[in-house]
């Protein structure tokens, strides 16, 4: 039977699987953050979307946030977040219908929008609903069509994913009004061609 990736990550959760998640993500979201980072500008707020456990709201606040907050659809994620850390905001929503009560400089995201039936629909809707102008959405997937490795998820982890290849993520972007949007690869190894990180600014 397919889960929802929300109880299949509020599982994990349970079973410390977010510890693996956070050394597994590590190298991609720090190159994510090295791409977004110069593009804003100081003492800027953020938020993560899909924050699990909150280590990345944490490490943005380390970084230079003077705002940093996370969401999530796991309810045990954000229990976790919440019991390790008090100090930053983490809000349970179901994406995309839930809204945050401010708008962001930084909108990042590692492994979570594929698990939306319509990716692009979300896209448009951080670019119009959540970053202030001249803000920046930085969004890393490591399941997409030219990863072939990756197209063996849904079935393996039980829950849907929406499969897109790196011009339609590209498109995507453009498509919602981002301007100068940069795809790219990063933390490649052997066996894995690296996390598709798509970058654009809001120009309103």
């Amino acid at each position: 039977m397919q889960q929802t990736a929300t109880e299949v990550f509020s599982n994990w959760a349970l079973i410390g699987k977010d510890e693996g998640m956070e050394r597994g993500h590590a190298p991609s979201v720090k190159a994510m953050i090295e791409l977004a980072l110069p593009k804003i500008r100081e003492n800027f707020s953020v938020i993560d979307l899909g924050c699990g456990n909150g280590w990345v709201t944490r490490m943005l606040s380390e970084l230079g946030a003077s705002h940093s907050e996370g969401v999530d659809g796991a309810e045990e994620m954000i229990k976790k977040a919440k019991s390790t850390d008090s100090n930053h905001k983490y809000s349970h929503g179901l994406l995309p219908e839930w809204m945050p009560d401010m708008k962001f400089d930084l909108v990042h995201s590692m492994e979570f929008l594929y698990y939306l039936d319509d990716p692009a629909e979300m896209i448009s809707k951080i670019h119009d609903q959540w970053l202030n102008d001249g803000g920046v959405l930085v969004a890393g997937v490591d399941h997409y069509k030219e990863h072939e490795e990756s197209l063996s998820w849904p079935e393996h982890v039980g829950v849907h994913m929406t499969t897109l290849d790196i011009s339609q993520w590209k498109e995507a972007m453009v498509s919602a009004g981002f301007v100068d949007v940069e795809i790219h690869q990063v933390a490649s190894k052997e066996g894995f061609p690296g996390t598709l990180v798509m970058l654009g600014r809001v120009n309103h």
